[in-house]
C-alpha cells in the first residue's frame, strides 16, 4: 500500500486524490467500513469535514490530536450519531434501514465505555449476551473465557463503578468481543491498560485481524500502532491528512504523525526548572 501524505496544494485537490486512492481500488466485497464525504457539526464547530474512508479486514489505526475528530468518527461509524451530510455503510448496509442487523455484527468500545455501573463485571457481560442473540449458556461460557483471558477474575464480582480504570476498560472491551463480531470499533483500547494486558490485547487483535475481522481503533500510543496496524489514517482538524501502510513507508508512524500534527517544543516554566 502506497503512502498518501499531505503533499498537495489545496484541500480540494487532496480530497479528490484521497478519495481515488482509498475508495476506488478497494473491491466492493472488501468495503467493510465505507464512509463517504461525512461531515459533523456541533453548534458552530465543524468536527468532521467531508471524511472519505474505506476500511478492509485488518487493523486500521486512526490517529490524531485531541479534538481531531477521531471519537466523533467512531460514533458515526457505530451508529450512535448520524452525519450531518454524507453517508456511512457497514458491510454495504446503512444504519437507517438496517441498524439492528449491523449492530449484531459490530463490536464497539466507546469513549465513555458504556458500562452498567451498578452491575458487576460478570453481570455486565451476562446482560449484553442476549442483546446479540446469545443464549444464557453461551453467554456464561464466553464471559468466563473473556474474564480469564483479560485478567478480570479478581474483579468479576465487583460493581463496575468500583473497578479501577483499567478493569473498567477491559470489561468494556470484553463486552465488545462477547458476540465475536465481524467489525470492531475501538476507542483507545490501550489507554490505562497495564503492560501485560496491553500485550495480551495486541496479540488478540492481531489474531482476529488474521482471521478476517475488520478492526478500526484509535490510539495515542504510536509505538503500539507501529507494531500491530497494517494501515494508519491520520486526522487533522477534521480531515484525513495521511493514509499509509507503516510496513511500506520509510518514515515511521511517529515521524509521519509529527510531520502533520507538529512536534511540540514548549518552554519549560522557569519555576519548574529549579
Amino acid at each position: 500500500m502506497q503512502a498518501i501524505l499531505p503533499d498537495v496544494d489545496s484541500v480540494a485537490e487532496y480530497s479528490e486524490k484521497l478519495f481515488a486512492r482509498v475508495c476506488l481500488p478497494v473491491s466492493r466485497e472488501n468495503r467493510v467500513i465505507d464512509c463517504r464525504a461525512a461531515t459533523k457539526n456541533y453548534a458552530s464547530k465543524t468536527v468532521l469535514r467531508g471524511i472519505h474512508l474505506v476500511v478492509e479486514p485488518g487493523i486500521c489505526a486512526l490517529l490524531g490530536a485531541n479534538g481531531a475528530g477521531k471519537s466523533t468518527l467512531l460514533r458515526l461509524l457505530s451508529g450512535l450519531e448520524e452525519p450531518d451530510s454524507g453517508s456511512v455503510f457497514i458491510g454495504g448496509l446503512g444504519f437507517r434501514d438496517h441498524g439492528v442487523s449491523i449492530r449484531r455484527n459490530l463490536g464497539v468500545l466507546p469513549e465513555g465505555l458504556g458500562l452498567f455501573e451498578s452491575l458487576t463485571v460478570i453481570e455486565n457481560l451476562m446482560a449484553v449476551g442476549p442483546i446479540y442473540g446469545l443464549t444464557k449458556s453461551e453467554t456464561a461460557t464466553r464471559a468466563a473465557d473473556l474474564i480469564g483471558f483479560l485478567d478480570l477474575t479478581q474483579g468479576r464480582n465487583t460493581a463496575a463503578r468500583n473497578c479501577s480504570f483499567g478493569m473498567r476498560k477491559k470489561t468494556a472491551l470484553a463486552m465488545a468481543l462477547l458476540h465475536k463480531p465481524n467489525v470492531l470499533l475501538l476507542d483507545e483500547p490501550f489507554e490505562g491498560i497495564d503492560p501485560a494486558s496491553s500485550t495480551v490485547i495486541q496479540m488478540l487483535l492481531s489474531q482476529l485481524s488474521r482471521s478476517g475481522t475488520t478492526i478500526l481503533l484509535t490510539s495515542h500510543i504510536l509505538s503500539t500502532v507501529q507494531k500491530i496496524a497494517n494501515r494508519v489514517v491520520i486526522l487533522y482538524e477534521g480531515r484525513v491528512e495521511a493514509d499509509f501502510d507503516p510496513s511500506t513507508t520509510e518514515a515511521g508512524v511517529e515521524e509521519v504523525y509529527f510531520s502533520i500534527a507538529g512536534r511540540p517544543q514548549p518552554e519549560v516554566p522557569d519555576w519548574l526548572r529549579s
